[in-house]
């Protein structure tokens, strides 16, 4: 296991930058993953850390080592990439010995190594077959398990699993979880999807305009998303949102969006003018109470263990999930919640959360 250390490293392509003054520690052993759309710097900054790219200012530490300029075979990393890159005309145990052998380790460590790696991920029943004869999910796990036969501390994985299909995504990323949980070593892994970022890490660092917008655990991200991009950015459906603005009452603060108004907690008394309100359609309550606010439903989906209901409120339009069980139809009334300690207000312009 090693620690990872980014330093206000800056890298630029020409005169564009892509990332500024970013720093990131990575504890030993910590499952990190980078989160972010495309072009937000996240393969850059990973890169970055192989050393298959160099920075323009800045320093990155590996252990105790300073690897800034250190060549990557010099890190004591390992990577795994989208692509496969593998040689097709070798065997499955070739491709992954392949590398320990042009190291010049010995052939009894190397057969060693390949079958323990092998063994982790259900590989050793194909050892001899040549990557032609795989589908795209064992392709995949041979790519991985050449990078678990070098003895490093440190794995890099560069959105593996974006080539295969959802089923293949899901078993891939059950057996990368059960990989870090058994070897204990410190992996970054870079996506764009929000659920392998949500059920992977053990913290989460979302990316946008060339800087990490939060560094957190899934939970705190999901539950308190630091800014309006974080909370659009991760959970699925995606968190209602409207512009309106923070009004004082007698009862208390509210949100007011033309006909629209709902109570706030007392927390948001003194956060008055323009805000964009969220909450998560899983946190929108149907039921009678003394703040419940009479709704429109417009459209049903069904999403087999859960339903996904759009309807109207005040003519405003939010997006609600229940379970399978609760069946409502286009044009049913019905009375909805929005429970005070799930409501989000971000501060508009900055976007950030009160």
């Amino acid at each position: 296991m090693s620690q990872v250390s980014v330093r206000k490293v800056d890298i630029a392509f020409g005169s564009v930058p892509v990332l500024e003054q970013l720093d990131l520690e990575v504890a030993p052993g910590e499952f990190l993953v980078l989160l972010g759309p495309s072009g937000c710097g996240k393969s850059t900054l990973l890169n970055a850390i192989a050393g298959l790219l160099d920075v323009s200012r800045g320093q990155v530490w590996i252990g105790d080592r300073n690897v800034t300029w250190a060549e990557p075979k010099d890190r004591g990393i390992a990577m795994v990439f989208q692509s496969y890159a593998l040689y097709p005309q070798m065997t499955v145990a070739q491709n992954m010995g392949f590398g320990l052998k042009i190291a010049g380790r010995p052939r009894e460590e190397v057969d060693r190594r390949v079958r323990e790696a092998a063994a982790m991920l259900q590989l050793t029943t194909l050892l001899g077959r040549k990557p032609a004869a795989l589908s795209g999910g064992q392709r995949q796990r041979v790519a991985i398990g050449r990078a678990l036969v070098r003895d490093v501390g440190v794995f890099l994985f560069d959105e593996p699993l974006s080539n295969l299909d959802a089923q293949l995504r899901n078993e891939l990323r059950v057996e990368i979880k059960r990989l870090h949980q058994q070897l204990g070593t410190t992996m970054i892994y870079v996506t764009h999807d929000q659920i392998e970022a949500l059920t992977l890490a053990d913290r989460i660092a979302v990316m946008k305009d060339r800087t990490i917008q939060q560094l957190a655990t899934p939970e705190e991200i999901y539950l308190r998303p630091a800014n309006r991009f974080v909370a659009g950015f991760v959970g699925s459906p995606a968190m209602n949102f409207h512009a309106g603005a923070i009004e004082a009452g007698k009862s208390g603060p509210a949100f007011r969006r033309g006909e629209l108004s709902l109570p706030l907690p007392d927390r948001f008394r003194d956060a008055g003018g323009a805000v964009e309100l969220g909450i998560r359609p899983e946190h929108i309550v149907i039921g009678t109470g003394a703040d419940a606010l009479p709704a429109a439903v417009e459209m049903v989906e069904p999403m087999g263990a859960e339903t996904l209901v759009w309807a109207r409120v005040a003519d405003e339009p939010f997006s609600l999930r229940v379970e399978h069980t609760v069946k409502l139809r286009p044009g049913d009334r019905i009375d909805l919640s929005f429970p005070g300690e799930n409501v989000h207000v971000f501060r508009a312009g900055t976007g950030k959360r009160l």
